[in-house]
C-alpha cells in the first residue's frame, strides 16, 4: 500500500489530536452536549451537525433510512414465494419467472453508482424522496402488467429508483453516529437490508395466496412514510475545529419539504464511476470478496432455491413457502448480536486494554501494542482488530449451508424442519460477515463512507445475480452432497485469503 493510501487509511485515528487545537467556548459546547471530550470524530459547535443531533432524532432517522434500505431487497424478494403462479399466469417457465428476482438484484447492484453523486451534492434526503416516489410508481406499472416482459421492464425500474438506501445508508450511519457506537448502528442499517430478503415472502406469501400474486405489487406501493419523518444527514464539515456559534433552536417544519444544493462542486463523469476505484484498496476489496461469497451462499442460494424446490418437492403453496423464512429472521436477528453489539465491545475492550497499558494517566506513552495508535495520549485500536469476530461467521455460514443442502437432499418429498436449521445457522453466519466486514471496511476510508458501501453493494448484489443462473445446474448435474462441497471450498477460498 502507497504512502497516500496509506495515510487516508488511518485518517481518522488522527482525529483526536485535534482536540487541543480546540476552543475553550467549543470544549464547554461539547461537554454539555456529549458529556466526554472522548469523540471521534470531533463534531463542529453547532446543533446542525449531525454528530450534535439529539440521540432519539438520529435513532428516528436511522430507522427511517434502515427501513427504506429494507425495501430494497424486501421488493426484490417479494416474488419469492409466487414463481410457480408467475409463471401460470405470464405462460414462461418457473426458472424463467424466478428471474424477476435476479433482476432486480442486478440492477439493485449497480444503480446506486448513479445516485452516490447526486447525494453527495443535493443531500441524502432528495434522493430518498425521489426514489420512494418513483419505486411507488414502478410497482404499480407491476401490478397492471399484461405480459413478461413488461412486468420484467416495471421490475427493473422499480429496483433502479429504490436501490439509493441499499448503499448509502453507509453514509448516512457514518455522518450521524460516533466511531465506538458505529457498529451496533452500521448492524442495524446491514441487518434490516439482510431481513428484507425473508421478511418480504413471509409477509406476502399470505396476501398471495388470499388475493392473488398481484396484490403484492399493490402493497409495495404503498411505502412513502420516509417522506414525512426522513431529515437530511449530509453535512459539510470544516476541516479544522470550527468556531461557529451554536444553535439551539429546532429546525422549523418547512425544511422537511424544502430542498437545494448542498455541495457546490460541480459533477462530474468521474464521479459515477468513484466507487469502483476501492477494488483498488485491499481493505476494502478484500472483506467485501469474503461478504460476497457468503452473502451469495448464505442469503441469495437458499431464499431462491427454497422458492424454486419447496413447491416442486414438497407442494408447497406461496405462504407456506414464505413460512420457511422463519428460520433465516431469527438467524439474522441473533447473528446481528456478535456482528454489531459483541463488535463494538470488542474494540473498546481493546482500546481500554492498551489505554490501560500505556501509561496514559500523564505520561504520554503510546505503550507497547504494535497495533495500536495513539490521539491525544489515548492508543486507538487498529481497525483490522475488528476482523477476527467474521471467522465465526464464516464458519457458522459454511455449516449451515451444508446442513440446508443435505438435509434438502435426504427429505426427499416428506418435509421436516432440519434443512431449516441449516438455513438458520447460515443466516447468523451471514449477518456477523455483513456488519463485521462493513463497519471494517468503513472505518478505514470514514470519510467516502458513502462510496464504500456502494462498491461493496456493487460485488455483493452482482455476485448474488449470477448465482441463480447457475444454482438449478449445479444441483441438476453433482447433487445436493457435491453442491454443499464446492459452497464450502468456494468459501474457504476466500477466507484464506
Amino acid at each position: 500500500m502507497t504512502k497516500e493510501a496509506h495515510d487516508e487509511q488511518n485518517v481518522e485515528h488522527s482525529e483526536p489530536t485535534q482536540l487541543h487545537a480546540l476552543t475553550a467556548e467549543h470544549r464547554e459546547y461539547l461537554l454539555q452536549r456529549h458529556g466526554t471530550l472522548d469523540l471521534e470524530p470531533v463534531p463542529d459547535m453547532t446543533d446542525t451537525d449531525p454528530y450534535n443531533w439529539p440521540k432519539s432524532k438520529k435513532i428516528l432517522n436511522l430507522a427511517m433510512i434502515a427501513f427504506h434500505a429494507m425495501m430494497g431487497t424486501f421488493t426484490a424478494a417479494a416474488v419469492q414465494s409466487v414463481f410457480a403462479e408467475i409463471a401460470a399466469d405470464l405462460d414462461v417457465p418457473i426458472h424463467q419467472a424466478s428471474y424477476m428476482l435476479s433482476l432486480q438484484i442486478a440492477v439493485l447492484g449497480g444503480a446506486p453508482l448513479f445516485w452516490r453523486p447526486l447525494s453527495q451534492r443535493y443531500g441524502r434526503r432528495p434522493v430518498f424522496l425521489l426514489s420512494l416516489l418513483c419505486s411507488l410508481v414502478g410497482n404499480i406499472g407491476c401490478a397492471v402488467s399484461p405480459s413478461y416482459g413488461t412486468m420484467g421492464l416495471c421490475r427493473a425500474i422499480t429496483a433502479f429508483f429504490i436501490s439509493p438506501a441499499l448503499a448509502i445508508g453507509s453514509g448516512v450511519v457514518t455522518e450521524t453516529f460516533f466511531k465506538k457506537e458505529r457498529a451496533r448502528y452500521m448492524g442495524i442499517w446491514t441487518m434490516m437490508v439482510t431481513l428484507g430478503v425473508p421478511m418480504a415472502p413471509f409477509i406476502l406469501g399470505f396476501a398471495a395466496v388470499r388475493v392473488g400474486y398481484r396484490w403484492i405489487y399493490w402493497i409495495l406501493a404503498i411505502f412513502i412514510l420516509y417522506f414525512l419523518l426522513g431529515r437530511e444527514t449530509l453535512y459539510l464539515r470544516h476541516p479544522t475545529p470550527s468556531t461557529i456559534p451554536p444553535t439551539t433552536k429546532s429546525s422549523p417544519p418547512h425544511n422537511l419539504l424544502s430542498f437545494s444544493r448542498i455541495d457546490p462542486t460541480p459533477l462530474k463523469a468521474w464521479d459515477f464511476v468513484q466507487p469502483l476505484t476501492f477494488a483498488a484498496r485491499p481493505c476494502v476489496l478484500i472483506p467485501t470478496v469474503g461478504y460476497a461469497m457468503v452473502f451469495l451462499w448464505g442469503n441469495i442460494m437458499m431464499s431462491v432455491e427454497t422458492g424454486s424446490l419447496f413447491p416442486e418437492r414438497f407442494g408447497f403453496d406461496p405462504q407456506q413457502v414464505g413460512l420457511q423464512n422463519i428460520s433465516i429472521i431469527v438467524g439474522s436477528l441473533v447473528g446481528e448480536q456478535i456482528g454489531g453489539f459483541l463488535s463494538d465491545w470488542w474494540m473498546w475492550r481493546r482500546h481500554s486494554k492498551a489505554a490501560g497499558g500505556s501509561g496514559s494517566s500523564g505520561s504520554g506513552s503510546s505503550g507497547s501494542d504494535s497495533d495500536t495508535q495513539e490521539g491525544e495520549n489515548t492508543p486507538v485500536p487498529q481497525p483490522e482488530f475488528r476482523l477476527w469476530l467474521s471467522h465465526p461467521g464464516y464458519l457458522l455460514a459454511i455449516c449451515g449451508v451444508v446442513v440446508y443442502l443435505v438435509q434438502v437432499e435426504r427429505a426427499g418429498t416428506t418435509w421436516n424442519v432440519t434443512p431449516l436449521v441449516g438455513t438458520g445457522i447460515a443466516a447468523a453466519g451471514n449477518q456477523i460477515v455483513t456488519t463485521v466486514a462493513t463497519t471494517y471496511a468503513v472505518d478505514c476510508y470514514r470519510e467516502d463512507a458513502a462510496g464504500v458501501g456502494v462498491f461493496i453493494n456493487f460485488v455483493r448484489q452482482t455476485w448474488g445475480f449470477i448465482g441463480p443462473f447457475w444454482f438449478p445446474h449445479m444441483i441438476e448435474r453433482v447433487g445436493f452432497g457435491a453442491s454443499a462441497g464446492i459452497a464450502a471450498g468456494m468459501i474457504i477460498r476466500v477466507l484464506d485469503q
